[in-house]
């Protein structure tokens, strides 16, 4: 199609139209949105866009994605009422999903890029998928599209980065189309929840007049205020900022941790209660910091550019090793019950990096259990939200169901406090005999059995 395949009233970017009249047009279907990337993130965005525009069409690669859109049903697992809104969407025709990313973009006035910012083997951010797809945008950008980026992205890469290569690849120049970084703000398992306004929606443009019409677009999304900062890269800087802000701090607290022993004391009471002053807020020591974005975005500023980043470097290194110091404790405590760790069988609870979400990137159970099957341990692994086995099993765990588990374990170390993991009794793997029951708490969960008899209880930053 031709740029001027769509009327001119349907282009919020350069128009001469009311600010109402805008408004209208695009709450009544008359502005296509196209959305790139279907994932975790993606469709939520794309739902919620779907339903407040009432004209959204959902581009992604997997065509069994696509199909299952199609169909009205969600592929996202664990987020309350995405299924039904997609469903409902998918009928009134105000959804729609495709693998063809060009022909979306030919259809669209509003372009949402929110794909995964991949590292590389040296930990430096790899933006290789959200490139593939500004070219497949600018396959069919036309004057007056507005481009926004949601995917996190190290600060400068829309000026520097995509902005250059959607003028080249488009033929057309910022002025004659708008680009915006307004980055996802958003948590697995309350997506459409954070999408729609529990937190400030940050837009910030290319140009002036991409961020009016950014923050007139997710003004009809987002119920919570619209913050329009100075400019795309101070947009891409605050997504940013936010997950360093978040690593460098349980870099902190684990750091903090590690001073138990020798402190005499439970760190993490003591920080309980220096965070009820209000300038206060040390996070909570644990097992490791996992997951697509906070173990990542400090590479996004350490590995992006040259000023040196020796705090956020330190961060980075003290939350890298909490797997294995984790690990250490059950060591410790098997040997201090008199177990040869090579002669030990330890259960793991938990693989996945946080409760309730099946996503295991980054996450500390699997160079924790390394780790114990080092040394010779004989691990058997739990997580009834984990599907992904061939990581674990590499490096030697078992894994079971929870009703497959055997009656005795010289140790029990918990990653991830999965909400099934709750009614179990863990006395009740307690070796027979006058042994104790090593208990790892790797996050706090577990505190009520300090002082049971069968208990050997070693928690991060507790006093052991």
């Amino acid at each position: 199609m031709s740029s001027a395949r769509i009327h001119e009233t349907t282009a919020l970017y350069g128009s001469d139209a009311s600010t109402d009249e805008q408004r209208d047009a695009l709450t009544s279907g008359e502005v296509p949105v196209a959305v790139y990337g279907l994932g975790k993130m993606g469709l939520p965005l794309a739902a919620v866009y779907a339903d407040a525009t009432r004209n959204v069409v959902g581009a992604d690669v997997d065509e069994s994605v696509v199909k299952s859109i199609n169909a009205g049903r969600s592929h996202i697992a664990g987020e309350p009422g995405l299924n039904e809104l997609v469903r409902d969407l998918v009928s009134a025709d105000a959804l729609r999903a495709t693998a063809d990313t060009v022909a979306a973009a030919r259809e669209a006035r509003i372009h949402v890029g929110i794909v995964p910012t991949l590292v590389d083997a040296d930990g430096a951010p790899d933006l290789s998928v959200i490139e593939s797809v500004m070219r497949d945008v600018a396959a069919g950008l036309a004057p007056g599209d507005m481009v926004v980026a949601e995917s996190t992205l190290p600060p400068r890469s829309c000026v520097d980065r995509l902005l250059p290569l959607l003028e080249r690849e488009s033929g057309l120049e910022l002025g004659e189309f708008g680009l915006a970084f307004c980055p996802e703000r958003t948590s697995s398992g309350r997506a459409l929840e954070d999408i729609r306004g529990a937190y400030p929606k940050i837009v910030g443009g290319a140009d002036a007049e991409s961020t009016r019409v950014a923050a007139l677009v997710y003004e009809q999304i987002n119920d919570n205020e619209i913050l329009a900062v100075s400019d795309a890269t101070t947009a891409e800087a605050v997504k940013v900022f936010e997950g360093i802000y978040r690593d460098v701090n349980i870099g902190l607290a684990n750091e903090l941790a590690k001073h138990a022993a020798e402190m005499g004391i439970d760190v993490t009471e003591a920080i309980d209660a220096a965070n009820t002053q209000p300038f206060c807020n040390i996070h909570t020591p644990g097992a490791g910091v996992g997951g697509h974005c906070i173990p990542y975005y400090p590479q996004f500023v350490m590995k992006a550019f040259e000023t040196e980043t020796p705090v956020m470097a330190a961060a980075r290194a003290t939350n890298d090793e909490m797997p294995v110091y984790t690990a250490e404790h059950a060591l410790d405590g098997l040997r201090a019950e008199g177990v040869d760790p090579a002669d030990a069988d330890v259960l793991v609870l938990g693989l996945t990096y946080r409760p309730g979400v099946d996503e295991i990137r980054a996450t500390p159970s699997l160079p924790l259990i390394e780790r114990l099957t080092d040394e010779g341990v004989r691990v058997t692994a739990v997580d009834p939200v984990n599907t992904h086995r061939e990581p674990f099993e590499e490096a030697g765990a078992t894994l079971a169901e929870l009703d497959e588990l055997d009656d005795a374990y010289d140790a029990v170390v918990l990653v991830t406090p999965q909400e099934a993991f709750t009614d179990l009794d863990l006395p009740a793997f307690a070796p027979n005999g006058d042994r104790k029951l090593v208990v790892v708490d790797g996050r706090q969960a577990l505190r009520a059995l300090r002082d049971h008899d069968a208990i050997h209880y070693r928690g991060i930053g507790i006093n052991v």
